[in-house]
C-alpha cells in the first residue's frame, strides 16, 4: 500500500507522508485531507502559479481542508 503523502495548510506543498514539517514553508500544520495535484516546474512563467501564489518549484495541493 502506498503511503499518503501531506499536504501543508498554509502553501498547499505536498510533503513526505512522514514529514513532521512542511519542506517548502516549515509550518507543521499538515494533512491527509486534501484534493486534486498539480505540479508547477517554472512558477515564475506560471498563471496557475500566480494565483497560487506559489514560488518555488513542486507539488501542490489544488483543495486542503
Amino acid at each position: 500500500m502506498a503511503e499518503s503523502r501531506l499536504a501543508c495548510r498554509e502553501c498547499h506543498y505536498i510533503n513526505h507522508a512522514d514529514a513532521q514539517a512542511c519542506e517548502n514553508c516549515g509550518s507543521s500544520s499538515l494533512t491527509e485531507d486534501w484534493a486534486g495535484y498539480v505540479v508547477i516546474t517554472h512558477p515564475e512563467e506560471s498563471e496557475i502559479a500566480a494565483e497560487m501564489n506559489v514560488n518555488e518549484p513542486g507539488g501542490y495541493a489544488l483543495k486542503v481542508r
